[in-house]
């Protein structure tokens, strides 16, 4: 099959008929039609448009070893410097189609399941451990061009790092059987993106250590099982002109709870389970981080070069360039844009060869870029509101433009350098990026992408390499030697 178009992934999601509840119901029907939903479908089927089109195919697609067909870029494990920046490339395409908004465009999961097949063989030899399924279902994602969402958050009952849950009905999903067929899951997972919107469930654990046994497992589902369901939040789509909500009518891409109601893993699907101590030197030795930073972060990016060009639209559209403050704002994004492009192509140029022969991307300018961005992302909708300042505010709609009331329009909305109907289009964009529903959950998003910032930093501080400066300042002081 290969790479596969958008009508394909459509009618394939079509076809699957997952269980989603929205609003209190379940969705009946193609989920392509709904209104909370269509929105984000038809953007990602044109993401995988995008693989086919003649002049950037070969930035997108790459011949699969084992069919011989074009399969994506964004399941290509880098085995040189030169692979890891032509995965770069793929992914600036498709971010820059969406203006670096849609966080869980394919590449991403696509990315994190390469990187997990690159680093199968961690998992060699260890009890309850099947690295031969994880090659083989990054293989068949790979070959099929399978959308998936992943899982691994564990509901908010008690944030106490001590909190074990009590016998009984469990909460986070848990092993609760298991037989010749495969494990059985129950309970939940949240924050899954795009939940009911994928071929497949990407589940595995990560984040709490040490896991509790039973919490213990890696796999992927379809998003059909039975038993399987996704309960979705209230949506952010402020209504279906692009117009009017340009941004959510588009990107608007649904977070979900996963219910796993006595779910049946098979075993084929089962990467590990019940083994603490594979699980936790998985997440921490594969290459995961590496590469998932390196996609989030050249979106990211993206997103920078997006946010500027809005903020440089509203100056232009009043006329405020000649302002100092104006140049101060409009200075810290491309400081800030300027500082991820920097930090990302130092990873790649400071990038090495795992023990698997994979070419890895270097870490720490990653956990600096992505600590940077969680900061600067919410400043940068500050600068945007303060640009616009009141005239963020009195935003009329497309509808209204096409009334009679469209000669005041005409003449009280126009802008130094744009007309009414123009400059009403530039600012609610700005409004749909800072300040709509949409917009406050994109800044809660950045803010916590990679997690919590607090933790990022600390673990940015105790993985940092900085004997050598400490040394230096020892024999310029001529201390002795640590004796530690």
């Amino acid at each position: 099959m290969g790479a596969i178009y958008g009508k394909e992934f459509i009618d394939r999601l079509d076809r699957l008929n997952n269980e989603i509840w929205f609003d209190g119901e379940r969705i009946e029907g193609k989920v392509s039609e709904h209104p909370a939903f269509k929105g984000i479908i038809q953007t990602k089927a044109a993401l995988y448009d995008l693989q086919h089109r003649p002049d950037i195919k070969d930035e997108m697609t790459f011949i699969s070893p084992l069919s011989g067909e074009r399969v994506g870029m964004s399941y290509l494990q880098p085995k040189s410097k030169e692979e890891l920046q032509q995965r770069r490339k793929m992914m600036e395409h498709w971010a820059r189609h969406t203006g670096g908004i849609m966080g869980r465009s394919p590449d991403y999961l696509n990315t994190v399941l390469m990187s997990f097949g690159a680093s199968a063989s961690l998992l060699s030899g260890k009890e309850h451990c099947f690295p031969e399924r994880l090659q083989a279902f990054y293989e068949l994602a790979r070959e099929q061009d399978l959308s998936i969402t992943h899982t691994f958050i564990t509901p908010q009952v008690n944030r106490s790092p001590f909190y074990m849950e009590k016998e009984g009905e469990p909460i986070a999903a848990k092993i609760i059987e298991e037989n010749e067929e495969g494990i059985i899951i129950k309970g939940a997972r949240l924050l899954a993106t795009q939940g009911g919107l994928t071929d497949e469930v990407l589940v595995f654990s990560a984040g709490r250590f040490p896991f509790e046994e039973e919490e213990t497992f890696a796999f992927s589902i379809p998003s059909n099982t039975k038993g399987l369901r996704f309960i979705c939040r209230d949506t952010f789509i402020g209504g279906e002109s692009s117009f009017d909500h340009p941004l959510s009518s588009q990107y608007e891409e649904m977070d979900s709870i996963v219910v796993f109601d006595n779910v049946l893993v098979p075993w084929e699907r089962v990467f590990y389970y019940k083994n603490a101590e594979a699980a936790g030197n998985f997440s921490t030795l594969n290459s995961f981080q590496h590469f998932a930073k390196h996609q989030a972060l050249v979106r990211q990016m993206i997103k920078g070069e997006f946010v500027l060009g809005t903020a440089e639209l509203l100056v232009q559209t009043i006329n405020v360039k000649e302002y100092q403050h104006i140049h101060d704002k409009m200075s810290e994004i491309i400081i800030g844009l300027e500082t991820m492009r920097a930090l990302i192509e130092r990873s790649e140029n400071e990038a090495s060869l795992d023990e698997f022969g994979i070419m890895r991307p270097a870490i720490i300018p990653l956990k600096v870029a992505g600590s940077v961005f969680s900061k600067v992302y919410p400043r940068f909708m500050e600068i945007i509101q303060l640009i616009g300042a009141s005239g963020m505010i009195t935003l009329p709609t497309e509808k209204a433009f096409d009334s009679p009331i469209r000669k005041d329009l005409d003449r009280y909305l126009q802008g130094a350098s744009k007309p009414a109907e123009e400059r009403v289009k530039i600012f609610r964009l700005a409004w749909d990026l800072t300040m709509s529903a949409f917009g406050t959950r994109q800044t809660q998003y950045e803010r916590y992408f990679f997690g919590d910032p607090v933790r990022l930093v600390g673990d940015l501080y105790q993985t940092y390499p900085k004997n050598d400066y400490v040394e230096t300042v020892s024999n310029f002081l001529q201390l002795e030697k640590n004796k530690e």
